[in-house]
């Protein structure tokens, strides 16, 4: 296995009725179908018996929300050759709550796992009875604690794969990094927050393998 590195401390996540105040502003809410009020009520019910939690509406309600993603005043983008990002859902394996809102916990960056690919690390969280986040709960980890994504420290988020009409799975696995304005990001959007993919065999330094130890309703 390629050697581990240190985990910087990344602070604690928000009061759940803050992250829920977070995500009306953004308009989450309308994009779920849910009324601001229901939202406000669910988190205000799971504050005194969540813990740190992160906040997530189940992907099936709201799409990957990288253009909410803000970071030195630039919004977050998906990469170019990445349209069918909609299509990355939840491995085998992983099953959200069915339910439209749910939280996380134990949320870790897997700063340890850089330079692993994530065909190496998957089986290793399993060990650890971890589970890799989705993309869309990555995405919603960074909106609400912005400081989880930091540049040489940013992570892969291998629990949404992409199903080809074969029924193979797709190479890619997606991740959440910072643009170095470089190619067809361009250079107007240096340091913005970026959605891409890396192949399943490859490693990464600056990538690790961010997951939690719990998702429930």
């Amino acid at each position: 296995m390629p050697k581990t590195s240190s985990t910087p401390a990344v602070p604690s996540l928000p009061p759940l009725v803050t992250q829920a105040e977070r995500l009306i502003e953004l308009g989450v809410h309308r994009l779920a179908g849910m009324p601001a009020d229901e939202l406000r009520a669910w988190a205000e019910e799971a504050e005194g018996r969540s813990g740190d939690a992160l906040l997530a509406v189940h992907p099936d309600r709201a799409p990957a929300l990288a253009p909410l993603l803000r970071r030195d005043g630039k919004p977050g983008f998906v990469v170019t050759d990445m349209p069918d990002v909609d299509g990355f859902v939840p491995a085998d394996g992983i099953e959200p709550p069915g339910t439209p809102l749910y939280l996380l916990s134990g949320l870790d960056r897997g700063d340890h796992m850089a330079n692993w690919s994530p065909e190496e690390a998957l089986p290793a969280l399993t060990e650890q009875d971890r589970t890799p986040l989705l993309l869309t709960e990555g995405i919603h980890w960074v909106l609400q604690q912005p400081a989880a994504l930091e540049r040489n420290h940013c992570f892969m988020t291998i629990g949404s794969r992409l199903r080809k009409a074969n029924g193979a799975l797709d190479a890619r696995t997606p991740a959440i990094w910072i643009s170095n304005g470089t190619g067809r990001d361009g250079r107007e959007r240096r340091n913005a927050p970026k959605v891409g993919w890396c192949w399943w065999g490859n490693r990464h330094t600056w990538l690790g393998f961010a997951s939690t130890t719990a998702r429930k309703a």
